[in-house]
């Protein structure tokens, strides 16, 4: 495996100053981050800290009320959610979002309509270059699901699939759109420890090897402490902290938003 660009590959995601309120809910408020390119950022914080929020607003979901985001040095901060998946940002949900009874192979393809050139008519007609394209993202779809270890399950329905698998395969439709960014919402969640290390090293193999850049959500402390390049922590809609894994893991405010005190050394 190659090493992480994490250390200085430039930045990929700039977040400046970016607020959202719910009516009188101020859910993220004055959060800026960079994240650099080829680099592993997580995202953690208590239950209602805005984690979620701050990953709609950079997928197009919401847009900040206040400061801005960039991608690549452009501002997406009014994009719409089709607009960013088109310029190379993919993401998972926290809740699996697949077609349940569509094929596994069926879902990824999906994963491929933002790349897709040929109109409507033409590739429901399948005529020349849209049959010359389709088979090209076929065969893009293929390596990804020998890559997750699908291939046995290509033609399976996905409603019929462990939960572990789905998430599989919902990182593997993020992945069929070739993202230069990919945001995961709690990866491994409700996954048993197998299925976690599972999704660990998929999550690393497309770091690595790939080189694509990964922002994520994780509750898991170990997977994160592990995994990440740089940590930002929130609490409250603010960022509280921003470092190494152990830069973040020894930050007193850390550990009291986590455990409620600074009596502790570090967090878990």
């Amino acid at each position: 495996m190659t090493e992480t660009a994490g250390s200085g590959g430039g930045v990929k995601l700039q977040i400046q100053g970016a607020a959202k309120n719910f009516g009188g809910v101020r859910a993220v408020s004055n959060v800026s981050a960079d994240v650099q390119e080829g680099e592993i950022f997580a995202i953690i914080g208590p239950n209602g800290a805005g984690k979620t929020t701050m990953l709609n607003m950079i997928s197009g979901f919401y847009h900040p009320d206040e400061g801005s985001i960039l991608f690549e040095g452009r501002d997406i901060s009014q994009t719409a959610a089709s607009g960013i998946a088109a310029l190379g940002i993919g993401r998972t949900f926290q809740n699996i979002a697949l077609f349940r009874g569509m094929t596994v192979l069926e879902n990824l393809m999906l994963g491929r309509h933002v790349l897709m050139k040929s109109g409507v008519l033409a590739s429901f007609l399948y005529w020349g270059p849209a049959q010359r394209e389709e088979v090209a993202h076929r065969e893009r779809v293929e390596e990804i699901i020998d890559f997750l270890n699908l291939t046995d399950l290509r033609k399976a329905p996905t409603g019929a699939l462990a939960y572990g698998l789905q998430k599989r395969v919902e990182l593997g439709r993020a992945l069929a759109a070739e993202p230069r960014l990919l945001l995961l919402d709690e990866p491994m969640a409700g996954m048993n420890q197998e299925e976690k290390e599972d999704m660990v090293r998929y999550v690393l193999d497309v770091n690595q090897e790939w080189g694509t850049t990964i922002a994520l959500i994780e509750h898991d402390m170990g997977v994160v402490m592990d995994i990440s390049d740089h940590v930002m922590v929130m609490d409250m809609g603010e960022k509280i902290s921003q470092g190494t894994p152990d830069q973040v893991r020894a930050d007193p405010k850390v550990i009291e938003a986590y455990l409620g005190s600074t009596d502790h050394k570090e967090v878990a």
